[in-house]
């Protein structure tokens, strides 16, 4: 009860401070401040929503979640370069028809082939390769993709997916235009979106520019978007303060951070929510220590995750499963069932006891710990509760170490297995089973980071996936999610929430529940001034 008050507070708040008014005004450049230096710019080769803010305004999707509405739902999914989508009767044909007089930033025209060619990356099967494909997982039940025409495409499916169009309506889920090269789309991309790329300098920022032919008349009303790289939070903060930053990097602003804000700038507009990102670890299990299923449990077993919650968020964030927990999802683990998985239950005492039983059982102790060194992506989100994980892991006989990685770097290493422990977070790109158990855990997947691999489970992925029955389904996904917490697949620390602050001026951006990466379009925001 107490979370949908919450909920309804800040869908309220929400409504409140970000509902676009009737007379928008045109012109202005949006200021933000990014928190680190993006990998590339390349949507379909990144995992990370550092990449995603800055260019999903660049381009366009398929289909596209309502960027008014703070929770992502397929109900809300809306029309973008398609203007309408049929299912075929056995539902394995996705059928969209395309706007057209679509024009890419570069002149040309934007045809059925663009989608084809966007679905060979992807899937794999084109000429030309994505240098990463973190996303691959997700359209391993496209079977083939086909045009009628240059305004017709055809999805075709291996067995039913319903949940494909909430797949394709992420951010993460741009159309790439065929006649561009993958190395491009890292440094100079293309799309038929309302900003244009400008520049992207390493350390510095990011710059776009109005799409003055934008194919959706009357949008943007921005002139354009300056992201500035500020790694640093506290100097992040003052310039938003000072007035040199429209708004912060979203949810950005932690709790703690916030009452500094509204103390000394009380007309700011801050937004907490949650986001569909939680706190995780990840554990190699092809290499010692943690190839020890044993040494894996007693981890779990050592977690205080109140205290992460207390000390980072001031008791306002959530404990849940592999899923996001209600209401701001819609799938996750009611709290009593959570419970009742081993190590996320509240007797810690009880629960350390036996993780150091567990340790003195395998030979560690007082006289004997185990040295580890703990991953962490070099921003506060990863670092600040990875320095809390050093502290509980000293209870179970553990001297961990802190690593810090730089986020050029920290994808690719865990995705080679360069790493024995890392404190993680995961941003599901999308609420739904599918985009989560597909892409996390399921055995072939580039993000599947611990090397987690159980083929039983993953029947059930699919059994899941196929089923329309939402409550048989919703029983599929908490029977999954219970087996993975408890085969520790990617232990849950926390689901995180947090602010986005914005100065009073700027209207029409709305944060969304369920995700920090489908709700960075743009396109409807404007500055009063």
């Amino acid at each position: 009860m107490r979370w949908l008050m919450l909920l309804g507070g800040a869908l309220a708040a929400l409504a409140s401070c970000c509902s676009g008014a009737l007379a928008q005004k045109s012109g202005g450049v949006l200021k933000i401040y990014h928190r680190d230096n993006p990998p590339s710019a390349s949507i379909h080769e990144e995992a990370t929503n550092s990449t995603v803010i800055p260019f999903m305004p660049l381009f366009n999707n398929l289909v596209l979640y309502d960027q008014g509405k703070p929770q992502n739902s397929p109900q809300d999914i809306v029309p973008d370069l398609a203007k309408s989508w049929r299912w075929s009767d056995d539902g394995k044909d996705l059928t969209f028809t395309l706007e057209q007089g679509v024009k890419w930033h570069d002149g040309k025209p934007f045809t059925a082939k663009d989608v084809v060619c966007t679905f060979d990356l992807l899937t794999g099967r084109g000429e030309q390769k994505l240098r990463r494909n973190p996303r691959q997982s997700w359209y391993g039940n496209v079977d083939s993709v086909t045009t009628n025409g240059d305004y017709e495409v055809t999805v075709h499916l291996k067995r039913p997916q319903p949940s494909l169009p909430a797949l394709l309506a992420s951010g993460y889920s741009p159309i790439y235009p065929c006649h561009v090269s993958p190395a491009q789309m890292r440094t100079r991309p293309i799309g038929t979106g309302p900003f244009k790329f400008v520049e992207l300098k390493q350390n510095e920022g990011i710059k776009t520019a109005r799409n003055p032919d934008y194919w959706k008349k009357g949008r943007p009303y921005l002139d354009g978007i300056e992201f500035t790289i500020v790694p640093n939070r506290s100097t992040a903060m003052l310039g938003f303060l000072s007035g040199r930053f429209d708004m912060t990097f979203p949810w950005e602003v932690t709790l703690p951070l916030l009452k500094d804000i509204k103390s000394q700038k009380p007309e700011a507009q801050c937004v907490v929510t949650s986001m569909n990102n939680s706190t995780n670890l990840i554990l190699n299990r092809d290499a010692p220590p943690f190839d020890n299923p044993e040494i894996r449990k007693a981890l779990v077993l050592a977690l205080d995750r109140k205290a992460f919650i207390d000390i980072l968020n001031q008791g306002d964030a959530l404990e849940g499963g592999t899923m996001q927990p209600p209401s701001d999802g819609v799938w996750g683990l009611p709290a009593a069932e959570l419970a009742e998985v081993p190590g996320y239950g509240p007797d810690v005492a009880k629960n350390r006891a036996q993780a150091r039983a567990i340790m003195e059982k395998l030979g560690y102790g007082p006289d004997k710990r185990l040295k580890l060194k703990v991953g962490a992506r070099g921003i506060s989100l990863y670092k600040d509760p990875a320095v809390i994980l050093l502290g509980q892991l000293k209870e179970i006989h553990v001297d961990a170490e802190l690593d810090i990685i730089e986020t050029a770097q920290w994808f690719t290493r865990i995705a080679r297995k360069e790493y024995t422990i890392g404190l993680n977070t995961t941003g599901n790109g999308v609420d739904d089973p599918d985009q989560n158990f597909f892409e996390n855990f399921s055995c072939k997947s580039e993000r599947n980071y611990t090397g987690y691999c159980n083929p039983e489970i993953e029947t059930l992925f699919d059994a899941q996936s196929i089923e329309t029955d939402i409550d048989k389904r919703r029983e599929l996904v908490w029977r999954i999610d219970r087996k993975l917490l408890e085969d520790g697949a990617r232990p849950i620390v926390m689901w995180n929430r947090a602010a986005t602050c914005m100065q009073p001026f700027v209207k029409g951006y709305v944060p969304q529940v369920n995700s920090v990466y489908n709700g960075f379009r743009f396109e409807d925001v404007w500055l009063d001034r």
